[in-house]
C-alpha cells in the first residue's frame, strides 16, 4: 500500500514541478546565473523530499516550498531584467580565463582556475591549437566556456566579460 502512496506523491510533485515550470518560463532550470543553478539544485532536493515525505502535512509543506522557490526565482527574475543592481548584487560577472592564446594568469587565480584545468577544459573543446584560442570564459554559472577557431571573432561575444 506504501507504494501507491509514494507513487501518487510523485505524480502530483512532478505535476506541480511541471506547472510551476510551465507558469514560470524555460528560465526555471536553466543555469543562467548562480542563483539559477542553485535554485535548480534545490527544487531537485525538495523534490525528492516531498516523494518520501511521511505525513500528508511534510507532503504539503513540501509542495509549499516548490512554490515558494519557483515564485521567488521568478519574481527575481524580473528584478533582475529591469535593475543593474540587482543583477550585480545577486550575479556574478563572467571572467576572461583566456586571451589570444595567452593565460591570464590574474584572472585566472581570482576565478580560482588552475593551468591544468584550464587545459583540461582547452582539451574538453576540442582546441588544438593555443594561437587559435580567441578567448576562455569563466561563466557566471562556473561553465567554461572555450571560443576558438580559425574564423574571424566578433568582440560584442564579450560583451559583459570582466578582463
Amino acid at each position: 500500500m506504501e507504494i501507491i502512496y509514494i507513487l501518487l506523491r510523485a505524480i502530483v510533485a512532478v505535476a506541480t514541478v511541471v506547472a510551476l515550470t510551465r507558469l514560470n518560463g524555460l528560465r526555471s532550470f536553466s543555469k543562467m546565473s548562480g542563483f539559477d543553478f542553485a535554485i535548480t539544485v534545490a527544487v531537485g532536493s525538495v523534490l525528492a523530499s516531498t516523494v518520501i515525505a511521511a505525513t500528508p502535512r511534510d507532503f504539503w509543506t513540501n509542495v509549499g516550498v516548490l512554490v515558494a522557490f519557483f515564485l521567488v526565482q521568478g519574481v527575481l527574475a524580473r528584478i533582475r531584467t529591469a535593475s543593474r543592481t540587482v543583477r550585480d548584487v545577486i550575479g556574478n560577472d563572467p571572467l576572461l580565463l583566456m586571451r589570444d592564446g595567452r593565460f591570464l594568469k590574474d584572472n585566472m587565480t581570482k576565478g580560482q582556475i588552475s593551468r591544468g584545468d584550464l587545459i583540461a577544459k582547452l582539451r574538453e573543446a576540442n582546441a588544438l591549437r593555443l594561437d587559435e584560442v580567441h578567448a576562455v570564459v569563466l561563466e557566471a554559472t562556473g561553465d567554461i566556456s572555450v571560443l576558438h577557431g580559425g574564423t574571424e571573432f566578433d568582440e560584442t561575444i564579450l560583451e559583459g566579460v570582466r578582463t
